[in-house]
């Protein structure tokens, strides 16, 4: 019973780290502030994680595995779904300030040197997503390039740069609406 009690209160610290990983950054952040936050111990802090960079990829790999498990879902789940739909839905999953993704996307701009093996969980799963969305493209085309799936990528991480800098979200599907009008 006591690792229930003990992976629950670790997993509350990543859920409240993540979120102030996603307002603050990642250098703005630091084990002090998630210890207030969080209302733990430093001692039980370090317990659970070692470091701030063991912290930051297990945050990094919370949110890496959830949106796989979504994508999957969209992918795998929705048999009835158009080709259309699940590109939609994997899109309109990642390109949100809120979403899981937008952490991922902010360790790739700021944690390359400082915290590098955090930074590899962010690159591995841009590799994942962008196998993936080439499968889901190969399914339905004849003709496809990889290329493809890194401008799908390239759109999302557009879109988010586009919501950090105005809060005008009826623009966020318009260039995705235009993708799917080439690639199908």
């Amino acid at each position: 019973m006591k690792n229930l009690g003990t992976s629950f209160r670790a997993l509350h610290v990543l859920y409240i780290a993540s979120d102030l990983f996603k307002q603050y950054g990642f250098h703005k952040v630091g084990v002090d502030r998630i210890i207030s936050e969080t209302k733990i111990s430093k001692a039980t802090f370090y317990n659970y994680f070692h470091s701030k960079e063991r912290l930051i990829e297990m945050c990094l790999s919370l949110q890496k595995d959830t949106l796989m498990e979504k994508v999957r879902v969209e992918i795998e789940m929705t048999h009835y779904s158009t080709f259309a739909h699940k590109l939609r839905q994997i899109y309109l999953l990642h390109a949100n300030l809120k979403s899981a993704y937008y952490l991922l996307f902010k360790a790739i701009f700021e944690i390359k040197t400082s915290y590098p093996t955090a930074y590899q969980t962010a690159i591995r799963y841009r590799r994942w997503i962008k196998n993936e969305i080439f499968c889901l493209l190969m399914e339905t085309k004849k003709a496809v390039s990889y290329a493809e799936a890194e401008i799908f990528i390239f759109m999302i991480d557009g879109t988010i740069l586009g919501l950090l800098t105005s809060d005008r979200a009826e623009e966020q599907t318009k260039l995705l609406d235009y993708f799917l009008v080439r690639v199908n």
